[in-house]
């Protein structure tokens, strides 16, 4: 039976939606576009980026509240089990790819040009979303053991500027630039730099967005429960290593 406390339910739903994106976002990193970058009748270049960034600002979000309200355990306990979930996806897949088709589903050549990404992709997604989630939290937790309940907009984009640097090279090195599909060297930087602009602009943006998902938590737990969950949080954070 399903908890009718609100601060269980709401950590489901943000776990939820956490673990949908990551998949997302991981199944559709193999697809490549160009991004024209210019400012007004100044064009910068244009310059290679992943799709697998869309679901990015979601995860931004939903990290950022789960780091504030449940607490650092909570998010590495959800980031662990969320890499063995995309394992599973991908275990799943590849079983999917073996397979017979018979038309007019698409063939086994077309399903697999979408989901075939190879096992150093893999290896690299899972390894750059949980090196950069702990990262992320660790940040977090620093600036706000510096700064207390102020300056929500620096613990959150503070911790996704550097996490998301890390995130954005480790996952193209390992999977693209060690089984040799991309060199090490002037493709690799601007990629990896591509990606992690975006991200960047997107953790910016989203500041607004990230005072309002506090308003609203607060909102639907009430004030006591939120600091319940506040003191808890910031319990488990001093009683263990960052």
């Amino acid at each position: 039976m399903i908890s009718d406390q609100p601060k269980v339910r709401l950590l489901l739903i943000l776990s939820a939606v956490f673990i949908a994106c990551a998949v997302t976002a991981e199944l559709i990193s193999s697809k490549v576009f160009i991004i024209d970058i210019s400012i007004g009748s100044w064009e910068i270049g244009s310059f290679p980026g992943v799709v697998g960034i869309l679901p990015w600002p979601i995860v931004f979000l939903v990290t950022d509240v789960l780091n504030e309200f449940y607490g650092k355990k909570t998010v590495r306990f959800l980031s662990i089990l969320t890499c063995f979930i995309i394992a599973l996806a991908f275990i799943i897949v590849s079983i999917a790819m073996e397979v017979e088709t018979i038309l007019p589903s698409p063939t086994n050549e077309e399903f697999s040009a979408v989901f075939g990404m190879s096992r150093w992709i893999i290896a690299g997604s899972i390894a750059a979303f949980l090196i950069s989630q702990l990262i992320d939290s660790m940040i977090f937790w620093l600036i706000k053991r510096s700064t207390g309940d102020r300056w929500i907009w620096l613990r959150s984009t503070g911790s996704t500027v550097v996490s998301q640097l890390i995130d954005s090279f480790v996952v193209l090195y390992i999977g693209f630039v060690l089984p040799g599909k991309l060199p090490e060297g002037t493709g690799f930087i601007e990629t990896g730099m591509t990606n992690y602009v975006i991200k960047l602009l997107i953790a910016v943006g989203l500041t607004p967005a990230i005072y309002l998902m506090h308003w609203l938590v607060r909102v639907y737990l009430g004030k006591a429960t939120v600091i319940e969950l506040q003191q808890q949080a910031s319990g488990e954070a001093e009683s263990t290593k960052i």
